[in-house]
């Protein structure tokens, strides 16, 4: 016959000391806080956001107007006047054209930014005449049209903000000649430009855009303008009810823990 070992009693559990339900109450209040900020927050950023879409599809309705006058620029904001259509008229400074790395519909390459000097001498528009794909840097940079032009052209497009700094985890090097970003300050600057506008236009108007998969045309005149991605990600009403679920779930938690105290300080009570 097999005997059963003889398990011990099981000590019956304790309430927790009124510490650490103190300590425990208290990050709970944290956590609560915490996340029912953040998913308000989250909130007021995507009423930002729709603002910004509505506005910038505003913009792109419509005609465009005139570059701003030069004692305006100080004026020209982000959330007031990007991806507003302009047209400018000038002369092409093509002497001090820089490229900065792009990446398109059609592929890595580089955008291609010339200096316009404007026609009412009031100062200098960076241009992003459009995109070029890397294997086509070399051959371009032989035979840039507007090399040898002369006289005033006329440029419509995107009028665009500047992107200071570089790219993800790369820095502008100006000395060197290399451009990870549309930095309008620090690329006037480098090439001299003493009046020039804090934004740039990006040329060419949004249109169809190439599919992904497809290759580039390589008999189609370089640079290409229009490449322009008007595009913004919204997420923050996933976010709002990611943060306001462990909110939720903080309650959860707190209410379960007080219904276990609450029987252990029950059992815990000697029978009448």
């Amino acid at each position: 016959m097999t005997l059963d070992p003889i398990r011990p009693a099981r000590t019956p559990r304790r309430p927790h000391p009124p510490a650490a339900l103190a300590l425990l109450a208290l990050a709970g209040v944290a956590l609560f806080a915490l996340f029912a900020a953040l998913g308000w927050w989250q909130l007021e950023r995507r009423v930002w956001k729709l603002d910004l879409i509505e506005r910038v599809e505003r913009h792109l309705q419509a005609a465009p107007v005139a570059l701003p006058a030069a004692a305006q620029w100080p004026q020209v904001r982000a959330d007031t006047h990007e991806y507003q259509p302009v047209h400018a008229a000038g002369r092409w400074l093509a002497d001090k054209t820089v490229l900065t790395q792009a990446t398109t519909a059609l592929g890595a390459g580089w955008w291609v930014l010339t200096p316009l000097q404007l026609a009412d001498g009031s100062g200098q528009v960076l241009v992003n005449r459009g995109f070029i794909p890397q294997a086509l840097r070399a051959d371009w940079a032989r035979q840039d049209p507007i090399a040898s032009a002369s006289g005033d052209v006329q440029v419509v497009g995107l009028l665009r903000m500047g992107e200071p700094g570089g790219g993800f985890l790369r820095r502008n090097a100006p000395a060197e000649g290399r451009w990870h970003s549309r930095d309008v300050q620090a690329i006037a600057q480098a090439q001299g430009l003493p009046h020039a506008a804090p934004f740039f236009i990006d040329q060419g108007l949004p249109g169809p855009q190439a599919a992904p998969d497809a290759p580039p045309d390589l008999n189609a005149p370089w640079p290409r303008a229009g490449l322009t991605v008007v595009r913004f990600h919204n997420s923050h009403l996933a976010y709002v009810l990611t943060w306001w679920g462990l909110a939720a779930l903080v309650l959860v938690a707190a209410v379960l823990v007080t219904r276990y105290e609450l029987r252990l300080r029950a059992a815990a009570r000697p029978a009448p």
